[in-house]
């Protein structure tokens, strides 16, 4: 049936949909709306793209070509395919294959299935995992497997309606430009479905093979690899050292449960409501850990119940881990940020290191973070000898960073950014919340046992060692592209609309702004030649604002979610011990740069809801 809405572009698209669209229940929604003359809602749907970038792909599951479907999928994985042909045209290369995971939201298997058939359809072997999986799992099969490259089914910690398409490439770590750029032009050239890609029977050749018994037994040995002997030795003397786990209706459970096994560990104690992998996570506004106590009631009422004093939680992909720990004397909780838990294992890896390579010189080894998350590496770095780098947001950066290093005889301990991911050396080169749930937990025992403090204390004694880093880190909800550009141009000719002329101070003079560095525009105002060492991009938002008092703050866009984020951070020396007046300063500007930058109240935008 042809379907009229007086726009023959979106008339086009309609046919195109219903034409290549082999999923009854996508195909009869898109039906649906044309037959109530839905057009603008259709106009939406079907006449803008889910675009692909560094991060994949990641939107809501619906029909139309902006949201995340069987056909987007086979359309993206056609596009992948051609790409990684026209990468390794040799026959040889090719027979290294893909590796395939999913994890527990809805249509995930589903959607790694239809990959699969694609890829096998072409000639190329397929790893897929038989059972739900760990993010970590496909970077960590891509280096075992030495394939080509990998997809993880998932959208991380985002709404129960959204899923995601992550890719890897064959050094195991995110995708970077250009790879994302020709990845997007290949599905744009690809975009009719081939016969062969919804042939679900190809899931019965011999090119399909699964890596989860080979993976899950080699991954626990370099976990276990990674932990000094005598460190695990504490953990046998902690028997009466338990923590609360949860799993947040993820894949998380049984792969923390064994990571816990190997590394002598009490079993942890999981909130059972949270424990099986649930698409739908029922007991939770939002599946992420990251956002607090809000997300950590169940894990708080079992951890009193049993008298526990210490929670690890990881997102439904289980590659972040959130943190909290009891007050024994207070009763209260704290829920520790994830620079403070970047703190806490930056400052173990190098424990770890120097255990397992004792005498050995750290003038190779590195530690590494994102450019908005807190540079207390960097002062772990300077005290130890060790070297620092910071890298753009996410650990597709800190990943492909890492492999330069390694190809340059050097060796990385650590990476982490603030929300709440930890890399543990290079066995994985993407953050992995089993091992640092394994890690963690282990440190624990330590600090217990050697020093009689709690992770709180360590900390403090972290910041007494290095310097007090205090930082603040929030979020503001809007859903208009448009409105959130507006607000970042007007930061940028503030002072004028003929040429960049960005703010110099905040709360009339009071803390004046040393330099300003956009990355959106590949600007640094603290260089001779205002070109900004990291790579800039026009399709993001990203200002940092330097100030003299040695406060820094940036503010940029989520590349995954709705939101305007902002980052601030004040670094002391260790001689100076009064954090207290430090956190006041830090608060006050960053409260001066909200108002006076986003300008929340004018712009509606929607608070982050603790």
């Amino acid at each position: 049936m042809e379907y009229n809405s007086n726009n023959e572009v979106l008339n086009e698209k309609i046919r195109q949909w219903l034409e290549w669209d082999r999923n009854e229940t996508t195909s009869n929604e898109i039906k649906s709306l044309c037959e109530s003359e839905q057009w603008e809602v259709l106009d939406k749907r079907l006449c803008t793209r889910l675009a692909f970038g560094t991060a994949g792909l990641r939107g809501p599951m619906q029909a139309g070509f902006n949201s995340m479907n069987d056909l987007v999928v086979v359309q993206t994985a056609q596009g992948l395919c051609k790409y990684i042909l026209k990468c390794f045209p040799d026959e040889t290369d090719r027979k290294r294959g893909i590796v395939l995971g999913y994890d527990g939201r809805y249509n995930s298997k589903r959607f790694a299935e239809l990959s699969a058939c694609v890829f096998i359809n072409a000639g190329i072997p397929v790893w897929l995992y038989s059972r739900m999986v760990p993010t970590p799992f496909v970077p960590f099969g891509i280096l075992l497997k030495k394939t080509l490259a990998g997809v993880m089914v998932t959208a991380s910690h985002n709404p129960k309606e959204d899923n995601g398409y992550k890719v890897y490439w064959e050094n195991g770590a995110q995708i970077i430009s250009p790879h994302d750029k020709m990845i997007q032009s290949m599905i744009l050239d690809n975009l009719c479905p081939a016969e062969s890609s919804w042939d679900c029977c190809s899931l019965q050749s011999p090119l399909l093979k699964d890596p989860y018994a080979e993976v899950y037994k080699i991954y626990y040995e370099k976990l276990l690899d990674n932990i000094p002997q005598k460190f695990l030795e504490c953990n046998d003397r902690s028997k009466d050292l338990r923590f609360v786990y949860s799993a947040m209706h993820g894949v998380g459970y049984p792969f923390v449960k064994r990571a816990f096994e190997i590394g002598r560990l009490q079993p942890a104690i999981p909130v059972a409501e949270q424990q099986e992998a649930d698409p739908e996570f029922p007991t939770v506004k939002f599946p992420n850990p990251e956002e607090g106590k809000s997300a950590l009631e169940l894990s708080i009422k079992l951890a009193n119940e049993k008298g526990v004093t210490v929670i690890l939680a990881n997102d439904p992909d289980a590659d972040r881990l959130a943190l909290a720990e009891k007050n024994e004397e207070t009763g209260e909780w704290k829920v520790f940020s994830g620079n403070e838990i970047g703190a806490l294992l930056g400052w173990w890896a190098v424990q770890c290191y120097k255990e397992k390579n004792p005498g050995d010189s750290l003038t190779d080894c590195y530690l590494l973070a994102s450019t908005v998350s807190s540079k207390i590496l960097a002062a772990v770095a300077k005290i130890e000898g060790l070297h620092f780098e910071e890298t753009l947001t996410g650990f597709k950066w800190m990943g492909n960073k890492t492999v330069d290093l390694q190809k340059a005889g050097k060796k990385v301990l650590f990476a982490f950014e603030e929300a709440i991911g930890f890399m543990f050396s290079p066995t994985v080169l993407d953050k992995d919340g089993v091992s640092a749930a394994c890690h963690l937990a282990t440190m624990r025992c330590y600090v217990r046992q050697h020093e009689n403090i709690s992770l709180t204390q360590k900390l403090n004694k972290i910041y007494e060692t290095y310097g007090y880093h205090s930082t603040i880190v929030s979020y503001y909800l809007c859903y208009d592209p448009e409105l959130i550009k507006r607000i970042f141009e007007r930061i940028r000719y503030i002072n004028g609309d003929k040429e960049e002329s960005y703010p110099t101070s905040v709360l009339d003079g009071k803390y004046k702004i040393s330099s300003i560095r956009d990355l959106t525009t590949g600007v640094d105002t603290a260089v001779p030649d205002r070109k900004a060492k990291l790579p800039s991009s026009s399709s993001t938002q990203m200002i940092t604002f330097r100030f003299e008092n040695g406060v820094v703050v940036t503010l940029r866009t989520s590349g995954t979610e709705p939101k305007v984020k902002y980052y601030a951070e004040m670094c002391a020396q260790p001689e100076e011990k009064n954090w207290t007046n430090l956190r006041e300063i830090l608060a006050e500007v960053v409260d001066a740069v909200v108002e006076e930058f986003l300008q929340p109240k004018i712009n509606n935008l929607i608070p982050r809801s603790d």
